[in-house]
């Protein structure tokens, strides 16, 4: 079964719900209708009985009421539609202005209704004050009041049939406007592709209430645009890394293959192919843990760290590389932590292997060790020439050099050495930033603080 439209459910809705108020006004107004007949019948039937209880005032018997008969037809004539039985105090008729009502009515006294005949009458009886008092009974003839509220009846189905019809055909040219922003929404939603992520919705131009689904919607095609644009590049440059190597492989082996060569020579030929393929290797392991971090599948180890002893051995193992170009190699603080050794030491080495290759001769590398109630914080600051501020938003992109010129040796100095100690840092629920200015470089990172793989509060 095909499901109804948005606006069509609300066209429906509104129609329903305006059908439900006419019908609850239109019995409303007929109960107060027909209340107030009541109310109007009963004040001039009481007014009349008072007058014609005033006119048969001292009557007890039928002689006398004989004698003052035409006063009491003189006060009906006023009153066409109403009609009038006496009744003797022994309970015989005396009296009956009208032939066509049954012999027996209501004897209960005050206001009845009721029908004889077709006809709709109201009847009235007097409660005589005394025994030997006659016995009152008025009937009003109230057929044309219920013509009008029969009428009135037939006004308001009428009413509310149309009225609902209205509301149905208004309902639906309101809702088709009032989605009109989702219509929009799905339009531009269906011209998304590839080529076309820099499509946005006028957010200034959306209701309050879809605001807020429109801001959502543009973040979410500005994230697919900037990924798209990353994984592009991304692309590119894996070609662009790859291309150099593999040219060089192909390009030695042909010439080696050119004529036939002495058994050195193809040792020569296969070692230097050999370090090629093993740059190859790396780079594509690296990558494979790009990708690893990316979804979530880099699970750290939980084992207490000295963070001071492992800063340590890597600075010791940096040393003899520090005293080729005389930098002075220092660390100040301590602190333990809950985290992966292999995976915290390869971040930290791509640090300070990036400190080591753009800090001068005579420069300094210095890593501080900081602890806080809920943080460990890890500074490695180096001295030489800043980053641009331009470069700074970029610089744990894959592939990405401050300096454009490519340059060819492991995997780090392919771009991705910042990377992943920004995925090892990330995985270990951490953060990373830089700070740069004129004459040094400083790489912060804030690790949760944890003491057997539980955090601090």
């Amino acid at each position: 079964m095909r499901r109804l439209a948005l606006s069509t459910r609300l066209a429906l809705l509104f129609a329903g719900c305006t059908a439900v108020v006419s019908l609850l006004a239109g019995v409303l107004f007929d109960r107060a209708s027909e209340g107030h007949f009541v109310e109007l019948d009963q004040q001039l039937m009481e007014s009349r009985l008072a007058v014609i209880t005033s006119t048969l005032h001292g009557t007890r018997t039928l002689e006398a009421f004989t004698q003052r008969l035409p006063m009491l037809l003189q006060d009906l004539s006023h009153q066409p539609d109403l009609a009038v039985r006496v009744r003797g105090p022994d309970g015989h008729l005396w009296y009956d202005s009208s032939t066509r009502l049954p012999p027996q009515l209501p004897q209960l006294p005050g206001l009845a209704t009721l029908q004889i005949n077709g006809t709709d009458y109201r009847v009235l009886n007097s409660k005589p004050k005394t025994a030997d008092a006659p016995q009152l009974t008025l009937l009003l003839d109230i057929t044309h009041h219920q013509h009008f509220l029969q009428r009135m009846q037939h006004l308001i189905w009428m009413t509310m049939g149309l009225s609902t019809l209205a509301t149905a055909v208004l309902g639906a040219w309101a809702a088709r406007s009032g989605l009109r922003p989702l219509r929009r929404m799905s339009a531009v939603a269906s011209s998304v592709s590839a080529d076309s992520l820099n499509a946005r919705l006028p957010q200034a131009q959306m209701p309050p209430e879809l605001a807020e689904l429109a801001a959502a919607f543009n973040a979410m095609l500005e994230r697919l645009d900037d990924s798209f644009q990353r994984l592009s590049a991304f692309s590119a440059d894996i070609a662009h890394e790859l291309r150099t190597p593999l040219s060089n492989v192909l390009t030695h082996t042909q010439v080696t293959l050119t004529r036939p060569r002495g058994i050195e020579d193809y040792k020569e030929a296969l070692h230097s192919n050999l370090e090629e393929l093993q740059w190859m290797a790396q780079l594509v392991n690296d990558m494979l843990y790009l990708a690893k971090a990316d979804h979530g599948l880099l699970t750290p180890r939980r084992e207490a760290l000295q963070l001071d002893n492992e800063v340590s051995s890597l600075l010791e193992f940096y040393a003899l590389l520090a005293e080729d170009t005389q930098i002075q190699l220092s660390c100040e603080g301590s602190a333990r932590i809950a985290g992966d050794r292999s995976m915290l030491r390869r971040a930290l080495s791509n640090l300070l292997d990036n400190a080591l290759r753009y800090t001068p001769a005579g420069g300094t590398i210095k890593v501080v060790i900081s602890e806080a109630s809920t943080k460990v914080g890890i500074s490695i600051e180096n001295t030489g020439t800043g980053i641009a501020a331009d470069v700074l938003p970029r610089l744990f992109d894959r592939f990405y050099r401050a300096d454009p010129a490519r340059s060819e040796g492991n995997s780090e100095q392919a771009g991705l050495g910042l990377a992943i100690t920004h995925s090892i840092i990330r995985a270990h629920g951490g953060q990373i930033r830089c700070e740069s200015q004129e004459g040094s470089t400083r790489f912060k990172i804030d690790l949760p603080r944890e003491v057997n793989g539980a955090k601090h509060a």
